[in-house]
C-alpha cells in the first residue's frame, strides 16, 4: 500500500530471479498485474510514484486507508482516506481485493478498479506489503510478484529513520518486521534491488509491458 517507500541511491540496481520466473518483457502474464512489495522503508513509494509521472499507460492502484494524511498527500493520490466505519463496509462486502492492519491503522485493495483494468488489457500495478502480497497471490495465480529489496540492511536502517514522518517508537516496530519481511523475498517471482530509483523503475516496466 502506497505511502511506506524511502529513498534511493544512484548506483546501478540489479535483479535476482526466483521460482524460475524469466526475466523478459510481458512477464506479467495474462492476467496484466504485478505486485510490487518489500519491507517498510526500501522506496516502494518512491519507485510507484516515479513510474505514475513517468508512465501514464501502466495504471497505478491508490489503497484506502483509515490513517490520517500526511502533510501533502491529497485524498485519490496517495490513498483514498476513509473512516473505520467505511472499510468495515468494505471488507465486509468484499470490495477489497487485500487488505491488511499496521500500527493502528488498516489499508487495503480496492478490488473493482483493478479488475477493470485487468480485463480491459491495461498494465496493473499494485505498491502493498508483504501480507497483501501473499493474499494477491492466492486470489490472482497469475499476478507477477516483484520484491524490492534494499542494499544493505544499514542502508534500510537509514532510510526509515531518515524520512522524518514517523516517531521512533513505529520506526522501531518497522525495523522488527522488516528482518521477516526481508526473508519472504524467496516468496517472489523477482526480486529488484533499489540502488537507483531511476534503473528499477526501468526494469519494473520492462517486466509490466511488451
Amino acid at each position: 500500500m502506497g505511502g511506506r517507500g524511502g529513498h534511493g541511491s544512484n548506483t546501478d540496481s540489479s535483479v535476482h530471479r526466483a521460482r524460475g520466473t524469466a526475466l523478459v518483457p510481458g512477464a506479467a502474464g495474462d492476467a496484466g498485474l504485478t505486485v510490487l512489495s518489500g519491507p517498510s522503508g526500501v522506496g516502494k513509494s518512491t519507485v510507484a510514484a516515479r513510474i505514475r509521472k513517468k508512465r501514464p499507460d501502466i495504471w497505478l492502484s491508490v489503497s484506502v486507508t483509515t490513517r490520517a494524511p500526511r502533510p501533502g498527500e491529497v485524498d485519490g493520490r496517495e490513498y483514498h482516506f476513509v473512516s473505520d466505519e467505511v472499510f468495515d463496509a468494505m471488507v465486509e462486502g468484499g470490495e477489497l481485493l487485500e487488505w491488511a492492519s499496521f500500527a493502528g491503522n488498516r489499508y487495503g485493495t480496492p478490488r473493482e478498479p483493478v479488475t477493470r483494468r485487468i480485463a480491459a488489457g491495461v498494465p496493473a500495478l499494485l505498491e502493498i506489503d508483504i501480507e497483501g502480497a501473499r493474499q494477491v497471490r492466492r486470489a490472482v495465480p497469475d499476478a507477477l510478484l516483484v520484491f524490492l529489496a534494499p542494499p544493505s540492511w544499514d542502508e534500510l536502517v537509514r532510510r526509515l529513520s531518515a524520512r522524518g514522518t514517523e516517531p521512533p517508537e513505529v520506526i522501531g516496530r518497522r525495523l522488527e518486521l522488516a528482518d521477516s519481511e526481508i526473508e519472504a523475498g524467496q516468496e517472489f517471482d523477482i526480486t529488484l534491488v533499489n540502488t537507483s530509483v531511476k534503473d528499477v523503475c526501468e526494469q519494473l516496466v520492462a517486466l509490466m509491458t511488451a
